[in-house]
């Protein structure tokens, strides 16, 4: 395990407040270094409603065709609040669905099994009943699958501005690793915090990737998603996390990467070799100190995307 610390200014605290308001085939596995020490990026991992393939009730369809690529689509009408369950064991993630019939994509990110599947809509207040229930079982093709492709809360395409950006980046990157620190530098340099929208953001937001990268500002959740999305797009698997991190119990969102490469990376993160390692670039875009950050040890995974 290797790791250098950048020199930091600037207080922690001027950047936590309000952090944690907002309460296709291809691409398998990690992308490979080319010939001549050239990183290559696989083929864009792709994710998608197929409509022909859902099944359903009513105005409800959930296509469930991809599920070894780590996915399912749902599309929904109703005139009330719709909300979509993502059930397995005793994980239970609720996300907010568009009521207009819009696709939404949702990760199936708790490996392997039978995953029940709910779309809810609200009834009185904050209370909802089931309008669908299915179930599907889920063979992955491998494990890196639910975090190699676009979803809800990591929303970009193949003609995303960030996509191609991330593109520029890899051509002219070594391997997996140099890429990871292109993309860190990029956005720590081009992206500051917005404290404004972190006291005014609203439940049940979801960040545009693109837009955080054309404003240059964003909170955690920006951040984490626009680097999942740099990331992602050129075969680096990469979670979205959210959870709290010591000593004050902030909730927060930042991101771990896998790579099979281990070496030298100018970033406030320390990375092994075959593992998942953690990248927090609201901290280190904002100047806060490498120490906060540190190993790891003081964040306390709670969701992951």
């Amino acid at each position: 395990m290797r790791r250098i610390s950048l020199i930091c200014l600037i207080l922690v605290t001027l950047i936590l407040a309000g952090c944690g308001e907002s309460g296709g085939a291809g691409g398998g596995g990690q992308a490979p270094s080319g010939e001549g020490g050239q990183f290559e990026s696989p083929p864009f991992a792709q994710s998608g409603f197929h409509e022909d393939a859902a099944e359903g009730s009513g105005d409800v369809l959930v296509d469930v065709s991809e599920a070894a690529l780590g996915y399912v689509a749902v599309s929904a009408k109703s005139d009330r609040r719709l909300k979509f369950q993502v059930i397995k064991g005793d994980s239970t993630y609720n996300y907010d669905l568009p009521s207009d019939g819009t696709p939404a994509v949702f990760p199936l990110q708790s490996g392997d099994g039978t995953y029940d599947l709910r779309v809810m809509e609200n009834v009185v207040d904050s209370k909802y009943a089931p309008l669908y229930i299915t179930s599907c079982s889920v063979t992955l093709q491998d494990e890196f699958q639910p975090f190699l492709r676009p979803s809800s809360y990591v929303n970009y395409g193949k003609d995303s501005k960030c996509v191609t950006k991330a593109a520029e980046l890899a051509a002219g990157s070594s391997d997996a690793l140099n890429y990871v620190t292109a993309v860190y530098d990029y956005i720590c340099d081009k992206v500051k915090y917005d404290r404004e929208k972190a006291e005014t953001v609203e439940s049940g937001y979801l960040p545009d990737p693109d837009e955080t990268l054309s404003t240059g500002k964003g909170i955690c959740f920006d951040y984490a998603s626009l680097a999942a999305a740099m990331l992602r797009s050129q075969g680096i698997p990469t979670k979205v996390i959210f959870g709290y991190v010591a000593p004050n119990d902030l909730y927060h969102a930042w991101n771990m990467f896998y790579t099979e490469e281990t070496g030298w990376v100018t970033v406030d993160y320390e990375v092994s070799g075959d593992s998942w390692n953690r990248l927090d670039l609201t901290f280190s875009a904002n100047g806060s100190d490498a120490d906060f950050i540190g190993n790891g040890e003081n964040y306390s995974d709670l969701y992951v995307y």
